[in-house]
């Protein structure tokens, strides 16, 4: 993977997404300190990264001797001002706190050098809104990574009302070095683009059940084996440009009709939290999960994901 102008990054958190945001950017030829509160915390995530990494080399995503290198990239810290001044790029993954993020992102802009770049990972937050109380917001923007963030490819690059387009740009180029896939998102508005996407048909879906013309194991099929299935290789509008977008608009303006379209979600999605059946965690939601196992599900997912991975990687 080639060397981009960004030779410094940190990233600020170390729970679920930090770690292997980290990995990304070390992947990338870029020193990359983890930053933590607590010495603990930051080697908890350091020994997550080595592990995500290794899945990488495991699966032939990465030769050893590139996760060698990218490992020797990755320190743990808890200086704050030592780990910021220096960086030339500086990805947060904390809480989606819009206070905490305000906070944090002032007292960095305080901190860096002029042509460092400040990113948020986060997944709705405005990123307007987050560089209100900076005094360089031109550098602030999104840089949403998908679960997980050593596998999944994508990660929506947002440009806040007064993100530089250079500085955009720069980080689209800095992650597709880092071999990932970026799409820089124009507009700051809810939900950035994936979100956006994946509510609507969450949102339809909830109503499925809520109606009662499916339950949640048949939509979740549908989704598995039809439009999901084909989707790694096969975009929304390419489908419909190939089967002609005059039969789309008319499918369209028939379904339409029929659709869920009020601006909240459906009734019983909130009936599912007002009972306190939140999924997996408290063993009811969609789902009984008494009958399932929520790390089966997850490793199934990765597994999957690895493999599409490694298609795409001979391939292309």
């Amino acid at each position: 993977m080639s060397q981009t102008s960004f030779t410094r990054g940190c990233v600020v958190g170390t729970g679920m997404m930090g770690p292997g945001i980290a990995v990304a950017l070390a992947l990338g030829g870029v020193t990359t300190v983890l930053l933590s509160r607590t010495a603990e915390a930051a080697a908890r995530g350091i020994v997550q990264a080595r592990l995500q990494a290794a899945v990488l080399a495991d699966n032939g995503l990465a030769d050893c001797a590139e996760i060698s290198r990218t490992l020797d990239r990755l320190t743990p810290s808890t200086d704050f001002e030592a780990s910021i001044a220096p960086a030339d790029i500086v990805i947060e993954s904390g809480p989606e706190d819009m206070v905490w993020k305000q906070d944090l992102f002032a007292r960095m802009d305080s901190l860096a050098k002029p042509a460092a770049i400040f990113a948020s990972n986060t997944s709705g937050l405005s990123i307007t809104a987050i560089a209100g109380r900076c005094a360089h917001p031109e550098r602030v923007l999104t840089t949403h990574f998908w679960n997980p963030p050593h596998l999944m490819p994508l990660v929506e690059i947002v440009q806040g009302a007064q993100t530089s387009p250079d500085a955009a740009h720069a980080v689209r180029d800095l992650l597709a070095a880092c071999g990932k896939t970026p799409v820089v998102v124009k507009i700051d508005r809810p939900g950035q683009l994936g979100n956006r996407l994946q509510m609507a048909l969450l949102r339809e879906a909830a109503n499925i059940v809520a109606e009662g013309i499916a339950d949640a194991e048949a939509v979740d099929t549908v989704i598995k084996n039809g439009l999901g299935l084909r989707m790694p290789a096969y975009g929304l509008f390419e489908h419909i440009d190939i089967t002609g977008v005059d039969l789309g608009l008319r499918v369209v303006e028939y379904v339409a009709r029929d659709l869920y379209n009020e601006p909240r979600a459906p009734e019983h999605f909130r009936e599912l939290v007002r009972a306190g059946n939140l999924g997996a965690k408290t063993g009811l939601g969609f789902y009984d999960w008494s009958q399932k196992d929520a790390d089966s599900v997850r490793a199934d997912r990765d597994a999957f994901l690895i493999e599409v991975l490694r298609y795409r990687r001979q391939r292309y």
